[in-house]
């Protein structure tokens, strides 16, 4: 709601990120030597169900449907999922790896243990000391799970990988598996488990150590996940949610914030779709000619996205953002504007540089765009500044019984959009993004036999004032 301030609307949205899960994770880096080289991935994730996490979502039809028409595979997403884990999880995995007391929470990996250990079992009543066998058709996880229940279970066997998806078994004497279990080399060792258990996660902990520039467009939910699917839950303060995604990446650009300051200052046309936005930055009209423009290749192993347009799927999604033609060309009209204000800036001969194009977008970094809220922007190094919206405007009702939010809502959207608060029995604040809405509603409904719109008056309007004067 418009009404929301930032910390009622992180509250909203801690809720919403609490009961989903993230599905594709995409990411796209860009090297320089003489041109940009973009590197863009792609991958499914599907949360551990190793030890003694059992995550439960949410599923949206909606977004089902949404996605489903975009392609999104669901079966990679099901089956070939990358596992991942925050950090509550993985300690909550290391006490009781260390206790013993870890269980196997998938039915399926359950079936497969059952399966190993009859085989096993069968075999090893024969079995002589040092002969082995092979369990064969294991994937990830179920590599340390099986080992794990069969050393556990059966105290003559030791067990070690054997290729990608394979466990050799071998029947050793109690003095030899005592050695084994001391030994260095040990496959089943906690910090194995743990890295294998962390799955993406070691990847999301590998791009907080690099501290790079992360961009996104529209990111703010796609940081709220971040935080609680890969580094702690998140926390019920607000300013402590903001202070841990700065420590976490220093510097964020997001895209949309951009392009909206973009707009004010250029014909562009107002698109908001990701896809949209960047060919509108590609478009011959905007940049002809342009001899500073960028040049921008996909690396040889990710050229797909350059044959093949796939909105909406992660890792393209990651390119769009982090493109040249997304990020740098809008950067680039402020260093030019830049340039044109202080020629020492840049020279003409020479492409600018890309702390050059950072520089220029020193005033948007960390402000991330809030899709409806009491403020445009959430600031991740400093105090929010206050929203420019519309004024508040007071609908007094005369004559209608009963009426509600909807209702007024019903009866206003024809003409404008307003978000809609109860003031009182018959009193009704409204609020828009948009100020033409705001002056549309007051010379329309002036003379209005039912409802009375006028500016909202703290002093006349306000309950607690009225309260308080009664």
């Amino acid at each position: 709601s418009l009404f929301d301030s930032p910390a009622e609307w992180y509250l909203k949205a801690r809720r919403s990120v609490q009961r989903f899960t993230v599905s594709q994770f995409g990411k796209c880096y860009f090297s320089f030597h003489c041109r940009y080289v973009v590197h863009s991935y792609n991958f499914f994730l599907f949360p551990s169900t190793f030890g003694v996490t059992d995550a439960e979502f949410t599923l949206s039809a909606s977004s089902i449907q949404f996605l489903s028409h975009y392609g999104f595979d669901y079966n990679k997403f099901l089956k070939d999922g990358i596992p991942y884990m925050n950090e509550l999880q993985e300690k909550s995995l290391s006490q009781h790896l260390l206790a013993g007391s870890w269980k196997v929470c998938s039915v399926l990996d359950r079936d497969r243990m059952k399966k190993a250990i009859d085989e096993v079992t069968c075999w090893i009543a024969a079995a002589e000391e040092e002969e082995t066998m092979i369990l064969q058709d294991l994937s990830g996880i179920q590599m340390f799970e099986v080992q794990l229940v069969l050393r556990r279970a059966l105290q003559n066997v030791w067990t070690q990988p054997f290729g990608d998806s394979e466990v050799m078994v071998k029947k050793v004497s109690p003095q030899h598996r005592q050695l084994l279990e001391n030994s260095s080399r040990d496959s089943c060792q906690k910090e194995l488990i743990l890295m294998s258990a962390r799955g993406f996660t070691n990847l999301f902990q590998a791009l907080v150590k690099a501290k790079k520039p992360l961009v996104g467009h529209n990111m703010l939910m796609d940081l709220l996940h971040l935080h609680d699917k890969f580094y702690k839950p998140l926390p019920e303060s607000y300013e402590e949610f903001k202070r841990n995604i700065h420590s976490l990446f220093p510097v964020l650009i997001d895209t949309k914030t951009v392009t909206k300051s973009v707009w004010k200052k250029y014909p562009f046309p107002r698109v908001s779709n990701l896809l949209e936005v960047y060919e509108v930055l590609c478009s011959s009209d905007l940049n002809p000619t342009d001899p500073t423009c960028p040049v921008i290749v996909l690396a040889s192993d990710c050229s797909r996205y350059a044959e093949k347009k796939t909105p909406h799927e992660a890792g393209y999604d990651a390119f769009l953002c982090g493109s040249g033609k997304m990020l740098l060309n809008a950067s680039q009209k402020f260093v030019l504007e830049l340039n044109h204000s202080f020629p020492a800036f840049v020279t003409a001969e020479a492409d600018p540089s890309f702390s050059e194009y950072l520089s220029a977008l020193v005033k948007y970094l960390n402000k991330v765009h809030v899709i409806r809220g009491g403020v445009s922007n959430i600031n991740f190094s400093g105090v929010d500044a206050p929203c420019r919206r519309p004024p508040l405007l007071v609908v007094h009702v005369r004559g209608w019984r009963g009426l509600d939010e909807r209702h007024i809502y019903q009866e206003l959207k024809g003409l404008c959009q307003f978000d809609v608060k109860r003031l009182s029995e018959n009193q009704f604040i409204l609020l828009s993004s948009k100020f033409k809405h705001a002056r549309l509603a007051l010379q329309d409904y002036k003379d209005h036999p039912n409802l009375q719109i006028s500016l909202y008056r703290h002093w006349r309007h306000s309950p607690h004032v009225n309260c308080l004067l009664q």
